[in-house]
Formats: structure tokens, sequence, C-alpha cells
């Protein structure tokens, strides 16, 4: 079991937050948060860490309380995949851009909050799909 954990990348977490750093919907793999507070919490200031930049294009990478955050906006959304420090950053990159992708896929090109919220139950399922247990 050991070297499987050493292969295999590990998730902490997926994020989209509305640009008010409000959940629209959130997926934790890791126990680093215990707690509904301790999640918010994060949640908080790592919206407040990045808001000022400028992810629209491509996706960003932020290192956040040890862990590496790489995150990218779109319209009213904003989307975080969060990893250890020890994490390879294009593969935390790749699971960003395949939330992304699959989102966009989802809503039919119309990524915003809106959209987001209407089929928040697809959004769900593909957080539950694209990454099996952290």
């Amino acid at each position: 079991m050991a070297f499987y954990r050493e292969a295999c990348p590990t998730i902490k977490n997926i994020l989209l937050l509305d640009s008010e750093g409000k959940r629209v919907a959130v997926k934790y793999y890791s126990d680093d948060w215990p707690t509904n507070s301790s999640k918010l919490a994060f949640e908080k200031s790592v919206f407040t860490k990045t808001q000022k930049t400028n992810a629209r294009i491509e996706a960003e990478i932020a290192m956040f309380e040890n862990n590496i955050v790489v995150y990218k906006f779109v319209q009213d959304l904003h989307f975080f995949v969060t990893g250890g420090d020890d994490e390879n950053e294009l593969i935390l990159a790749t699971v960003l851009q395949g939330f992304f992708d699959a989102v966009t896929l989802l809503l039919r090109n119309n990524v915003d909050q809106r959209e987001a919220l209407e089929n928040l139950d697809l959004i769900l399922l593909c957080l539950d799909e694209i990454v099996d247990g952290g």
C-alpha cells in the first residue's frame, strides 16, 4: 500500500467558488481540514489570496499553507485544485483542466454561476467521478 501512495498523485480538494468566494460545489478528499469551519476558512483564505490574480486565460499555480493550489477563473466561477507540496504541478493542472472541460461540456459552453447552480447535480457527479477517493 505504501508504494501505491507514493506512485499515485493525491488530490486534497477540488473547489468551485463564486465571484465572492462562496461555495458552488466543493469536494474534500483529505482530512487536512477536519471540520466544516476549517474547510470554509481554507476556501476563504485561498480565494482572498488568488482573487487579485489574472487566471482567466491559463491556470495559475500558488503555494498556500504547505499545499500547491492550481486555479483558473471563468466568468463568475473560480476553479481550484489542491495537492500536497510534494505533488507534481502538471498533474494538478491536468486535473483542473479536466474538471473545467467537463463542467464546460455539462453547461453547454455557458460557464457561469447561474448555469452551474441549475446543473449542480451534474457538477457534483463530475466531482465524484474525476478523482477516485483523492
